[in-house]
């Protein structure tokens, strides 16, 4: 190995991390070859002039890793790569930075990104998030690194029934609560607690697909219960074979149906008479932007067998990894059981949670929750009056009061998919709405398409122009 301690990138690393990276990447580059034998660690050492200590813990490194191999009485040698390793890149993790990456989390980049879940990240309270942390970290790091409740840290299960109460009229204790990391986590064990209950899960006609999918992966048929776009039919799920039907009925997902409290109520008798259950999904319930968001079924009923699940990842950010479920009472000691049984331990940060704590029982929160609902309001409204002006001729914008996205519906003479793959070839991200409906097929026959488009994560002056581009792109397929 040539000395480089002076010249390389490497030299802001530590030095046995430069011994190493500086031996990998010349066996990578094939400067060194296959059996070739290295220098002791002591004439390493010498040659490079420092200890032996970060040469030793060099070649250990690389040894660990199959870079080389070390032969009793003969010394060290360079081990022999298998011929498709030298098509890898082996990054200079300070020249990194400087060498342009596709972000596959995140897919392509788009001049105009109408996703239809992302966030506006410009009013994240980031000044208070991060001094709140911080006081978490100094004050009680050392408890928060070990396991906590299982559950969820008791505080901000405290301060979440207070807020679910007053925002929401969600009825619970915090006892009720269940906090993990993921929502398909909690549905999962939700799955596996309501195994017994029913073989079926009835669900709405159009919906997010995510609870169907998690109780179909557990064994669970899938039922609709619902005509497309239409309430609950009571008689339907008489007939079925379903115990446990899910329901968004303050936001139905794609089209914001909002349920009707005659609907809620005879839901609410179905269960009760039925001994069924009920998932109340209410992801996102605070971002309604007329009048004041609509009270959560569970509220209505709060002894009755309704599961009500939502989350911090639309409100606050995904990040967080913070999301719950209220489960009712006739739940908490089959969970009891199904926690010690399967040894499960909480999932979900407890930095973050302590944090989070915090900024709810100071009253950030709230105020949080006004300015985001107040921003994504003004960008609604931007985005439906861009849509309507462009498109006023051969469609309409629909489900314009919740969420973080509109319906576009036009009459258009091209398929939805020919349409999404026209906008994304012109820079415009955009969805199908019919992905979400239970025949696609017969969505896709109609004349009208409907498309998502999102207006959370765009910049709001961006909006106008992204919705003029869109129907310049879209003009071949559109009949006028």
């Amino acid at each position: 190995m040539r000395n480089r301690t002076d010249s390389t990138p490497f030299s802001k690393l530590p030095v046995y991390m430069t011994v190493y990276e500086a031996i990998k990447q010349d066996i990578v580059a094939g400067r060194l070859q296959a059996n070739d034998r290295l220098p002791s660690i002591r004439e390493q050492a010498k040659q490079l002039c420092i200890s032996t200590t970060p040469v030793e813990a060099a070649y250990q490194q690389l040894i660990a890793e199959g870079f080389m191999v070390s032969r009793p009485r003969q010394g060290f040698y360079v081990a022999a790569l298998p011929d498709s390793y030298g098509r890898f890149t082996m990054s200079d993790p300070n020249t990194a930075s400087r060498i342009p990456e596709k972000d596959y989390s995140k897919g392509e980049t788009y001049a105009y990104d109408f996703h239809l879940a992302k966030n506006d990240f410009a009013g994240f309270p980031i000044s208070h998030w991060k001094r709140l942390l911080m006081q978490t970290l100094r004050e009680e790091y050392e408890e928060l690194l070990f396991y906590g409740d299982p559950q969820g840290e008791a505080g901000l299960r405290e301060e979440l029934a207070a807020y679910l109460f007053r925002i929401r009229g969600v009825v619970c204790r915090k006892e009720q609560i269940v906090i993990g990391a993921e929502q398909h986590l909690l549905l999962h064990y939700l799955a596996i607690l309501l195994k017994g209950i029913s073989p079926a899960v009835a669900v709405e006609d159009p919906c997010y697909p995510l609870i169907a999918r998690t109780f179909q992966a557990e064994g669970f048929a899938v039922l609709t219960a619902t005509e497309a776009d239409k309430g609950i039919d009571i008689s339907r799920l008489l007939q079925a074979s379903a115990r446990i039907v899910a329901v968004a009925p303050s936001h139905q997902f794609p089209g914001g149906r909002v349920m009707p409290v005659n609907e809620r109520m005879e839901l609410l008798k179905w269960a009760k008479e039925q001994e069924g259950y009920i998932i109340e999904d209410d992801y996102g319930g605070e971002l309604r932007y007329i009048g004041q968001p609509v009270p959560a079924l569970q509220g209505l009923a709060p002894d009755a067998n309704v599961i009500y699940v939502g989350g911090f990842s639309q409100i606050l950010a995904p990040d967080m990894c913070i999301h719950y479920m209220v489960l009712p009472e006739s739940l908490l000691a089959p969970y009891m059981q199904l926690r010690r049984g399967l040894l499960f331990e909480q999932s979900s940060s407890r930095v973050y949670q302590r944090t989070l704590e915090k900024l709810m029982k100071q009253g950030y929160f709230e105020r949080h929750v006004r300015k985001m609902r107040s921003l994504y309001r003004k960008k609604n409204l931007e985005l439906a009056e861009a849509l309507q002006n462009q498109f006023h001729d051969c469609g309409e914008v629909l489900n314009p009061h919740a969420g973080f996205h509109l319906i576009l519906a036009l009459d258009a003479k091209a398929s939805e998919q020919e349409m999404i793959q026209a906008a994304k070839s012109g820079g415009i991200r955009v969805a199908s709405a019919s992905a979400f409906y239970s025949d696609q097929a017969a969505c896709e026959r109609e004349k009208r398409k409907c498309f998502l488009i999102g207006f959370g994560g765009i910049a709001g002056q961006r909006i106008e122009e992204g919705a003029a581009q869109l129907r310049k792109i879209w003009e071949p397929y559109l009949q006028v």
